[in-house]
């Protein structure tokens, strides 16, 4: 594995990707007990906002020099290159989960199943709902993740020469957001549904990940120095969060009834236009990882990491895996909850997604290969974001 593992990268972001898609698979499995020790339970943010973070971090990086190197147009030619790459995989994944959750709600005759998911659009006028998923429309449950994705860096695209002024750009972006969640803005969607994560929202977090990961020609990327006091208010807003968390999901009714005040904003805190308070979570992680974990750590390349690490350098293939994977470790855990199951169920797909990302790391440094081959003593072409 170490020989497939890319160490000339940032593994810190490497590393929490990768615990980002793990613990994506985790949550998406109900009963799972590993979804305890996931940070859903103690933080505001979860992986999500990890997630569509490092997308912008990864995008400001490699684009950027392909922005730099040879102009808007080639570059923004990548990036929809990049998009069209994710629909695919977003439809390919649609199938997929379909094909999986109406075939066992069909076979163990549990058809709460296609209601619980949002399917059941594909037994009553299953045309349409496949036309409009093809439109990014009609959104499943579980898959609407990559919509989001594909519809913040097609605006990355247009966006991308705003990176040469991220503060203008990290303003407009600002001012989108706001009005998005002042005035209620989304995408078109069908039946009347919002989108599960509103893409005018959470651009914001892609635009400001784009800013860290942005590198200027002779210059330096964005970046807040380190200070004391900011470390400090990170860890009590970390804290804070903490608190409101376990308000949230384990101590509702105490929050009701002790704190009736402050429990109508605890309601108010959504993900799904990315609220402040989730917003201040993770860059308040953001800064601590960024500034009190080196990047030349040397346990980031231990056995250990390097797991995780391997998993976010190949977050595309890993994330539609764990999709799948995750429901069928639900239909699992429900036939058997015990510690046997709960093993089989969490190790077996761990060492899925590991043998994927392996395969996947092997091929990839095979047409790299094949690739500088022919052509020694050209310049290597950027890497760009492969999650």
């Amino acid at each position: 594995m170490a020989s497939l593992v890319r160490l000339d990268r940032d593994l810190r972001v490497d590393f929490v990707r990768g615990f980002a898609l793990w613990a994506i698979f985790v949550n998406h499995t109900p009963g799972n007990w590993l979804g305890y020790a996931t940070p859903r339970n103690y933080t505001l943010a979860d992986a999500t906002e990890a997630f569509v973070l490092l997308a912008g971090y990864a995008a400001g990086l490699a684009y950027g020099l392909v922005l730099d190197r040879q102009g808007w147009f080639f570059a923004a030619s990548r990036v929809m290159g990049r998009v069209f790459t994710l629909y695919v995989a977003h439809i390919f994944l649609l199938v997929v989960f379909t094909a999986q959750v109406g075939l066992s709600a069909a076979r163990i005759d549990s058809m709460a199943y296609l209601d619980e998911l949002h399917l059941d659009p594909f037994a009553t006028d299953p045309y349409r709902a496949l036309l409009e998923a093809l439109l990014l429309r009609y959104q499943p449950s579980f898959l609407n993740i990559l919509p989001l994705y594909i519809a913040v860096l097609a605006m990355f695209a247009v966006a991308m020469p705003l990176m040469r002024r991220p503060w203008l750009m990290l303003g407009l972006s600002a001012t989108l957001w706001l009005a998005a969640r002042v005035f209620d803005i989304t995408l078109p969607s069908w039946r009347g549904e919002d989108w599960f994560f509103n893409p005018l929202a959470w651009q914001l977090l892609f635009f400001i990940g784009c800013a860290m990961g942005y590198r200027p020609p002779g210059g330096q990327p964005l970046s807040v120095p380190w200070r004391r006091w900011a470390g400090a208010v990170c860890v009590l807003l970390l804290a804070a969060g903490a608190a409101m968390t376990v308000l949230i999901y384990f101590q509702w009714e105490f929050a009701q009834t002790r704190l009736p005040a402050f429990a109508p904003y605890l309601a108010a805190i959504d993900k799904a236009s990315l609220h402040p308070a989730r917003l201040l979570t993770i860059m308040a992680m953001t800064y601590l990882i960024a500034h009190l974990v080196p990047r030349d750590a040397a346990w980031l390349r231990g056995r250990p990491a390097r797991v995780l690490v391997l998993l976010g350098q190949q977050a595309l293939p890993v994330f539609c895996a764990g999709i799948a994977l995750s429901f069928l470790g639900r239909v699992a855990i429900e036939e058997d909850d015990g510690w046997r199951m709960q093993a089989v169920v969490n190790l077996g797909g761990m060492a899925a997604l590991v043998g994927l990302a392996l395969l996947t790391a092997w091929y990839g440094s095979e047409k790299r290969g094949a690739r500088r081959g022919p052509t020694p003593g050209l310049p290597a072409a950027p890497a760009t974001d492969n999650g």
